[in-house]
């Protein structure tokens, strides 16, 4: 399952550099599918959703960090935890159970995301 930011968060902003697929946002800042990652141009994502992948999207909160679920795949591909819960420092980082995905689901969005040479 995707990772969420509780109310809790401070916005110290530990958590958004830590994402491998950017995924993580400052309250109110717009978002892209192709940050940090490999999309561009209109894209179908796994999940079956089409998009632009360079098309500004609306922020997901306008008042804490966010992680945008369609590019949190738990670090799954990259390490061994979520990096964002793993420095966060009031553990606001917690699993999204209106998001569940299988560890197979989330190596595929991460294997989409960074397309392999």
């Amino acid at each position: 399952m995707a990772i969420i930011i509780t109310d809790e968060c401070i916005n110290c902003g530990a958590c958004e550099p830590e994402c491998p697929n950017t995924a993580i946002y400052e309250g109110a800042d717009d978002w892209r599918y192709a940050d940090g990652t490999d999309l561009n141009g209109d894209v179908i994502l796994p999940n079956g959703k089409k998009a632009n992948a360079s098309e500004a999207q609306e922020p997901l909160s306008d008042e804490i960090y966010y992680i945008v679920p369609d590019k949190c795949t738990e670090c799954k591909g990259f390490h061994d935890e979520p990096q964002c819960a793993a420095v966060c420092p009031v553990d606001c980082c917690v699993p999204d159970p209106a998001n569940e995905e299988t560890d197979e689901e989330l190596l595929a969005k991460q294997r989409f995301m960074h397309q392999e040479d």
